[in-house]
């Protein structure tokens, strides 16, 4: 009897190591699930590589639905969302993402418009400041020499002119 008890005891207690360790496996493993906010956080900042344009959380085509799972089971396996990121943009390219991925790209796609726009900006402020410091050009009305000799007015000029003109 007393083996008997004794080897009651030794299963009760591997019983019980077994269970504290399947409870502590549970408790060890991840218990969050991954859900469809956290997969359209990432796929309102992606683009449809096939449609142009459309964000991938928005686009119905069946691809985007197999992409949009394709980042549920990244997320389940741990990857983070810039992951998430560089692997579409590795495979499809910077299109995927609407802007360019690449640090240097992306900042020359911001600096260029602000450059042209101060370019655009120094340039009217130069015409403007060049257009008032030009001397004023002739009018028509001005006196020339030969008409400051007669003493005539312009007006009385182009009236000669005309009656020499009909005389012929």
């Amino acid at each position: 009897m007393r083996k008997r008890s004794a080897a009651r005891a030794i299963l009760a207690l591997a019983l019980l190591i077994a269970v504290v360790v399947a409870v502590g496996l549970a408790a060890a493993q991840d218990t969050s699930t991954v859900t469809a906010n956290d997969v359209n956080e990432i796929a309102k900042t992606l683009y449809c590589p096939v449609c142009e344009n459309i964000p991938l959380d928005t686009c119905p085509t069946a691809a985007c639905e197999d992409w949009r799972y394709e980042i549920r089971l990244m997320l389940e396996d741990g990857f983070t969302p810039d992951e998430i990121k560089a692997d579409f943009v590795r495979r499809f390219g910077d299109r995927v993402v609407g802007t360019p991925y690449d640090p240097v790209l992306r900042a020359l796609s911001f600096v260029i418009p602000i450059l042209a726009a101060v370019g655009v900006v120094a340039l009217v402020i130069y015409v403007s400041v060049r257009a008032r410091h030009t001397p004023p050009q002739h009018r028509l009305d001005a006196v020339t020499p030969a008409a400051q000799n007669d003493g005539l007015s312009l007006q009385e000029r182009l009236r000669a002119e005309i009656e020499r003109d009909i005389a012929r």
